[in-house]
């Protein structure tokens, strides 16, 4: 299948325009850290509620489960966009091909609409260049990274052909990635974020300026807090086992914030991750011996 015979995602959810033109929905539904016996209702309850683009990695162990749902669903594959994700140890030019033909197969699809390397560790050069492969050939509609900072984003970017159409980082209202941001605007790569509720840390949901800004609006924290990324052009793929929740999270569309409360909400920044520090030796170490065979 070529790249331009793929038709574009046409959903309620607004889409953005990736690099290389692909349309991607702004909001989708990740799979982290759900067991796969739960995958299978989670991804139904999403796919009802209304999401069509779902989020999973060869990392979470869940792409049969997610791959189960798409093929009952019956929806139209050209209404769905599937990421997944490839692991530190299947790095490099052939084991990357050998992963990826694995999780196409678990998924139970003929070609992705986006696969990212996972982690910025192992052979990330000789994995882009399997994965350029097979964009070129029409198996990805498009190709990106994830957790690279911006010196990882920048090397890989001036020493290959193509450029990352999207980079997935952690980004909340407590670690707001402005400056990653501005280096990947001007690259034309697409900040999408993970963990976009900060994973519930740090009182997020009780938080002062963040609950008051809600009130105001007769919206949730969360509500609020997704919004305030959609503003800011960032892709977000926030999870919930709940129907009401993932309902809830989709109910950003109808409201905006104003210049003012965008700004308070800038000053809850504090320029560190609230969950894994990617200059730490121990954590690229332990990463590093994590396997999912």
């Amino acid at each position: 299948m070529r790249q331009k015979d793929v038709p574009t995602v046409s959903q309620n959810i607004p889409n953005v325009t990736l690099k290389n033109g692909v349309q991607m929905p702004i909001l989708g539904f990740g799979v982290f850290q759900v067991p796969a016996e739960e995958t299978e209702r989670t991804v139904t309850e999403a796919l009802a509620a209304g999401y069509r683009h779902i989020d999973t990695a060869q990392g979470y162990q869940n792409e049969e489960a997610v791959g189960r749902v798409i093929t009952k669903s019956g929806i139209p594959r050209d209404e769905l966009f599937i990421t997944t994700k490839l692991w530190i140890q299947d790095a490099g030019e052939e084991r990357t091909k050998r992963a990826f033909d694995t999780s196409l197969r678990k998924l139970g699809l003929d070609h992705l609409d986006l696969y990212l390397i996972h982690q910025p560790f192992g052979d990330i050069y000789g994995s882009w260049r399997a994965m350029q492969d097979l964009y070129r050939q029409g198996a990805i509609r498009a190709i990106g990274v994830s957790n690279f900072l911006p010196d990882r984003l920048i090397d890989l970017i001036d020493h290959n052909e193509i450029t990352p159409a999207v980079n997935q980082i952690e980004t909340h209202p407590f670690y707001q990635r402005t400056l990653d941001q501005e280096i990947m605007d001007k690259r034309g790569v697409r900040l999408e974020s993970w963990g976009p509720l900060g994973q519930g840390r740090d009182d997020l949901f009780t938080n002062p300026v963040l609950s008051g800004i809600a009130s105001a609006h007769g919206k949730t924290v969360a509500q609020t807090v997704l919004r305030w990324l959609v503003q800011r052009n960032i892709m977000v793929i926030p999870k919930s086992a709940r129907p009401e929740r993932m309902a809830e999270n989709l109910d950003i569309f109808d409201f905006t914030l104003s210049s003012e409360e965008m700004a308070r909400i800038a000053t809850l920044d504090t320029g560190a991750s609230s969950v894994v520090d990617y200059h730490d030796p121990d954590t690229v170490a332990w990463m590093g011996k994590r396997r999912f065979d």
